[in-house]
């Protein structure tokens, strides 16, 4: 994409003919594997072909498989800014900024959570200060930048109120992309993902890892525990959905955002009950309660279900169904999981 003055010193959005460079903040986690692994399989976003792909995580993370293009691998602080300037380079077209330090984590490390999250944030927006076109930035923000606990139904001007740090850092994160979107640097649509289910993997330091944990346990026939009454409600969305609202938020016209960068997707309510119900055959006795009132105390702030009709609006997908989010990791991640949990 490239870019003209606005009217009011910003700038908005043209075509950029040809190959785009796209970068990936925290292509290291799943999500960020997800969606390098979709980039190398279409070898194009938006239409436009893939001309080179650069990870950026605490590690250089692995290059995702048959990409018909360079990937460029690299390690580093997100919060650097010679770190950032060799995550994002010269001609950069879309960066996803996916690099976050998770909820829990967040809360039980303040600084940590501050530098990562925020720090982190503001040092994208200085490099793409430097960049000579401003980039379309997809950023990962989180339904916990909201308060309104289990009977909240925000509507999509609902304030955001956070009852946790990760949630507050979020926010913080929105307000200065929203700004430098303004400000004519970058070109930002804020993604405030639902809880992504199920996560393949190793269980995480996220407030809501057990979400995941009760569908992904007992399939690898293992125990698992939940923090919460089974009436509790959570506001889901499954890693494919998750990777077809990235691609679309890089590339939608965003003229009509306006000033308001953040966007509520459509995610999913479910309760605990309801995904007990969902595991197959003998799995259910596999789960079993096990309150814990650190996590509760989190969780329960969060609300559990958004209008999202400006999302569908805008053109975002629709998350499906608990039996089909199932089906997706059986398919998608299942034997990689019970492969990697076995070693």
């Amino acid at each position: 994409m490239a870019w003209k003055a606005g009217a009011a010193g910003g700038m908005v959005a043209g075509v950029r003919e040809g190959a785009m460079k796209v970068t990936i903040l925290g292509g290291g986690g799943f999500l960020g594997r997800k969606l390098a692994a979709r980039l190398a399989a279409d070898g194009a976003l938006g239409g436009k072909p893939v001309e080179e792909l650069t990870l950026f995580d605490l590690s250089p993370p692995a290059a995702p498989e048959g990409a018909g293009f360079p990937v460029r691998c690299v390690g580093g602080d997100v919060s650097d800014a010679s770190a950032m300037s060799e995550a994002v380079p010269e001609k950069t077209s879309v960066v996803f900024h996916l690099a976050a330090v998770v909820s829990a984590a967040a809360e039980a490390d303040f600084d940590l959570g501050m530098r990562v999250n925020l720090d982190g944030t503001r040092a994208l927006v200085e490099r793409c200060r430097a960049l000579p076109a401003a980039p379309r930035v997809v950023f990962t923000s989180s339904v916990a930048s909201f308060s309104g606990g289990q009977e909240a139904v925000l509507a999509d001007d609902a304030r955001q109120v956070p009852a946790n740090s990760y949630g507050a850092q979020k926010a913080m994160g929105e307000m200065l992309l929203a700004d430098a979107t303004r400000k004519g640097f970058l070109d930002a649509v804020c993604i405030r993902l639902p809880t992504v289910i199920v996560r393949p993997g190793r269980p995480n330091k996220a407030a809501s890892s057990f979400v995941s944990a009760i569908l992904r346990e007992p399939l690898l026939g293992l125990e698992t525990t939940y923090p919460v009454g089974e009436e509790f409600g959570v506001w889901v969305c499954s890693p494919r959905v998750a990777v077809e609202w990235f691609v679309h938020a890089a590339t939608m016209e965003t003229a009509a955002l306006g000033l308001d960068r953040g966007v509520n997707p459509p995610g999913r309510r479910v309760t605990v009950a309801e995904m007990l119900a969902a595991l197959p055959g003998n799995a259910r006795g596999l789960v079993r309660p096990q309150p814990d009132p650190a996590i509760e105390a989190i969780v329960s702030g969060w609300p559990a279900a958004f209008t999202a009709e400006r999302a569908r609006r805008l053109g975002f997908s629709e998350t499906p169904g608990l039996d089909v989010i199932l089906r997706g990791f059986v398919e998608d991640d299942l034997e990689a999981t019970r492969a990697e949990r076995a070693a």
